[in-house]
């Protein structure tokens, strides 16, 4: 994704491509930067820490991630998870989800406005940290 300059850390833009809404690539921005702060031998860091450097896009990461145990044990556990929630739980968390999603995109009109900007594209954000 970079030719040899300095990496940088990515906006909430870079996701549009695979999210295809402002609320959830600012979502996903937010997710890969919180996993970028993981443990150095956790193959979701690296591949977190390569995505919010600019080394590579989250679709390139992501079709060129290696299978690993580590990873396929934390899905199948989540699906676990997810299965055994009662019928209600789930509804609670797609509606948390949603209003997250709502909070998200009130965040990006607020930014919009104070910037003076009316326009489609998402702001850059550059995350703090």
């Amino acid at each position: 994704m970079q030719n040899g300059s300095e990496p940088r850390e990515v906006g909430d833009v870079e996701f549009m491509g695979l999210a295809r809404d402002e609320a959830k690539a600012r979502m996903l921005r937010k997710i890969m930067q919180n996993l970028s702060k993981g443990d150095a031998d956790d193959p979701l860091t690296e591949l977190a820490r390569d995505v919010m450097s600019g080394r590579r896009g989250i679709r390139e990461a992501l079709d060129t991630m290696p299978r690993d145990e580590s990873l396929d044990t934390r899905f199948d556990a989540f699906q676990q998870r997810w299965d055994a929630m009662s019928e209600s739980d789930r509804l609670a968390a797609e509606r948390e989800s949603t209003a997250y999603l709502a909070e998200q995109h009130r965040e990006i009109r607020a930014e919009r406005e104070a910037a003076g900007h009316t326009g489609t594209t998402p702001p850059r954000h550059r995350a703090r940290g």
